[in-house]
Formats: structure tokens, C-alpha cells, sequence
């Protein structure tokens, strides 16, 4: 079912200009057909996985199975020193569903906590921030080399003896196609819970209860993986979903970046349309600076470039016209915007009034539409911080809200 579209319209007439191509930041989509059902369950293999980074590309054809199954996996480090000790790791590749409905091969990393009886280990399903196009920003990667930038608030949670199921989403592999910020994220973040209880050397059971949490990507698929839930993976114990700086709405969140310093997030954003949308072809709205812009992106952009490499940039520097001004484009834009079902657990969603990155204003109004649909959602705000720094800043409020779901104690929604 294709979500209300009264936000997404009210945005179509800004979308038709040149600048309009903002419309897609960091923005996340609902699936327009039904997820294929593959035919049996796969069976998680016990060859030796390919080496190196090899690991990473799918095979073709992928394996029959259901959405969570194992294809591969391999030992991995759980982050820096600190982290290694607290958990085992492993980094998976497992059957999920793309943005179509079609069945796709993701990657992520599995983090089970030592000195914890395993069978009784809380499950957080982690939407990972924007980590950048190249292959080489594969979150999984990061945690292994010790390198995410978001480890701390892993730590945090390993050690209080939750389990992590970190996606990275699709895409990821040598020669990268990541399926940025569009619907398929919802699937892939359940479905690397699902590969988490079902691989074996986790430990982790399948009545694990499971909390869904991100931050701007990642609070992104974390709302869509709540909002997905109840129909795609029904058999989870899902008792919380945690949001932060969370892209809604396509319009709103792409209107505040050309010209801005984080427009390059905006760039990423079509690349990651295209790669979902087979039918809308970048390439024929790109000029020359657009096809190196592409080329730089998939071969060596992470978020650290995304900020500094485009600051300042317009649609017009790398396009001979906005894609937005297509039927096509503005059809899959439509798509895009969350709250059009309801969450059926507890929410914890909270953003800053100074966001400079993702737009506060479609954010509350997400809430708005949340507390509309019944949802319990607790709302809160931070003023006079940064984007980036609400990463950590918010880390707190969600650990306590993440323990008191794990308690079973009342949510205290403020609708």
C-alpha cells in the first residue's frame, strides 16, 4: 500500500524547479510491491567463505531461502580492544528484500556479548548512520578495523549484554551499488536480526526480545523497520523502536542542502535512488563534472567527503537538469515518505531544533502523524547542537528508554 501522500505533494511544486533535485538527503522509502517469498529456507554453508573482500559479492543467482537466511559468514573483530573484549563477532551476508520487493543479498555484522547467558540476550537490530557509497565504508568493515564512528554507542549497548545485528544494508561488494536511503533499508535491518538468531555461533535465541534503533540513516530504517514489522517479520518479540534525526519527508529534508555545506549527502541520495529505480537513469541527466562526481563516489567518497567535498555545490554544478522535473523521478519521491502506518510498540523519537542536515520541522511532523495513528511515542528535543553531535548526546535518554522496553515497564508517550 503506497503511504499518504499529502507531505510528499505539497513538496512536488518546490521538486519540478532546478533546485528541487534536493528532495532526497537522507530519505527513506516504503516498498511499492509486495516482498518475493523465495521458495525454502537456505541452508547456511560450511565451506570456507571467499576470502578478503571477496566476501562481499553476492552469488549469482542467490541462493533459495527465506528473508534472514545465512549465505555466508566469517569471524570478525567487534571494534577496538575494548569492544573485543565485551563480544564475539562475526560478519554475515544473509538473504533479505530489496526496495521492488525482490529478493537481495545484504551484508552487516553480528555482535554476540560475552560473560552473558547468550540464550537470553536482548537483540538490537542497529540502522547504521551514513557511512558513505565507496565499498570501502561498509559499516561491517569499519567495526572490524576498529575504524565506525558510531562504536561507542555499540559499546554501550554490548555492554549492558544486548546482542548487536548491525546491516549495512545492500550493495556493499567491490564494485558498489548501495541502495541509499530508500525502502529496502526496513527489510535489510529486520532481516539482520533474523540472520543473527539463526546463525548458530551467536547463541542468540529467536524469542530474543528486539529493539530497532538508528540515528539519521539509520533512525530512518529503524521507523521503517517498525512500521514494516507486524506483516514482513511478525514472529519477532519486538518490544521498541528508537529513532533519531530521522529523514521523512523527501522534500523537506532536501530543500535545506543545495547550496548547503552537507549537500553532498544530497548527491549520495540520487545515486542511491538510481541503484534502487533501475528505470530513472541518472546517467542521462549527468554532465561531466556529474559522471566524475558518480565516479568519485563509488570509488572512494565516505561520510568524511560527502561533508568536505561538496560543500557549497549546486544540482546545476553536475546535472544539465534536475531529474525532479521527470514523472518518474517524482513518482519514486512519492513513495518516500514515512508515517503511514503505525509503529505497534513504544517509540522513542527525538531530534535537534538545529539540525543542519536532516530538517527538524519534517521530523515533528512525522511525530505528529505517529501520535495521529495511536502510536506511542515518546518525543524529544535538543536545542543548539549540531547534527552530528546529537550522535552522542542523545545516547542516554536512549539506553534508558531501550532498558525500561527490555523491563517491560509503561512507556510514557507525550502525544
Amino acid at each position: 500500500m503506497l503511504p499518504d501522500l499529502s507531505r510528499a505533494t505539497r513538496g512536488r511544486a518546490f521538486l519540478v524547479t532546478a533546485t528541487a533535485a534536493v528532495a532526497l538527503t537522507v530519505s527513506l522509502g516504503s516498498a511499492s510491491a509486495a516482498p518475493t517469498k523465495p521458495q525454502a529456507p537456505a541452508k547456511t554453508s560450511a565451506a570456507e567463505p571467499p576470502a578478503g573482500d571477496a566476501f562481499y559479492t553476492p552469488p549469482s543467482p542467490l541462493p533459495q531461502g527465506q528473508p534472514g537466511d545465512v549465505i555466508r559468514f566469517r569471524p570478525a573483530k567487534a571494534g577496538p580492544p575494548a569492544a573485543r573484549g565485551m563480544a564475539d563477532a562475526w560478519q554475515v551476508m544473509y538473504l533479505s528484500t530489496d526496495s521492488l520487493g525482490k529478493p537481495v543479498a545484504a551484508t552487516g555484522i553480528v555482535l554476540s556479548p560475552k560473560n552473558v547467558d547468550r540464550a537470553k540476550a536482548p537483540i538490537v537490530g542497529f540502522g547504521p548512520g551514513t557511512s558513505g557509497p565507496a565499498f570501502r565504508c561498509a559499516p561491517s568493515k569499519f567495526i572490524d578495523q576498529g575504524a565506525f564512528y558510531e562504536q561507542a554507542t555499540v559499546n554501550e549497548m554490548l555492554a549492558k549484554g544486548y546482542a548487536v545485528a548491525s546491516t549495512d544494508y545492500q550493495g556493499y561488494h567491490e564494485n558498489p551499488k548501495t541502495a541509499y536511503m530508500v525502502n529496502g533499508m526496513g527489510y535489510q535491518l529486520i532481516d539482520a536480526v533474523r540472520a543473527a538468531q539463526r546463525l548458530t555461533e551467536t547463541g542468540l535465541s529467536k524469542e530474543a526480545k528486539v529493539i530497532f534503533r538508528g540515528y539519521s540513516q539509520g533512525g530512518g530504517a529503524a521507523m521503517w523497520a517498525g512500521q514494516k514489522q507486524p506483516k514482513y517479520a511478525p514472529e519477532l518479540k519486538l518490544t521498541g523502536v528508537v529513532g533519531g534525526g530521522v529523514p521523512s519527508d523527501l522534500a523537506a529534508v532536501g530543500a535545506v542542502l543545495e547550496g548547503a555545506k552537507p549537500f553532498g549527502f544530497l548527491l549520495y541520495s540520487m545515486i542511491g535512488m538510481d541503484n534502487a529505480y533501475p528505470e530513472l537513469k541518472l546517467s542521462d541527466f549527468l554532465n561531466d563534472e556529474g559522471r566524475k562526481m558518480v565516479a568519485d563516489m563509488n570509488g572512494k567518497n565516505c561520510t568524511l567527503e560527502l561533508l568536505q567535498g561538496y560543500a557549497g555545490k549546486t544540482v546545476q554544478d553536475f546535472m544539465t537538469e534536475s531529474p525532479y522535473g521527470t514523472q518518474a523521478w517524482l513518482d519514486r519521491v512519492a513513495e518516500n515518505t514515512l508515517g503511514a502506518e503505525p509503529i505497534k510498540v513504544p517509540v522513542f523519537q527525538y531530534h535537534s531544533t538545529a539540525d543542519e542536515i536532516v530538517a527538524f520541522d519534517q521530523d515533528r511532523e512525522l511525530r505528529d502523524n505517529y501520535c495521529k495513528l495511536g502510536v506511542q511515542v515518546t518525543w524529544k528535543t535538543w536545542d543548539k547542537i549540531s547534527h552530528i553531535t546529537l550522535v552522542y548526546r542523545g545516547n542516554k535518554d536512549v539506553m534508558a528508554f531501550i532498558a525500561d522496553r527490555l523491563d517491560g515497564k509503561a512507556p510514557t508517550p507525550n502525544c
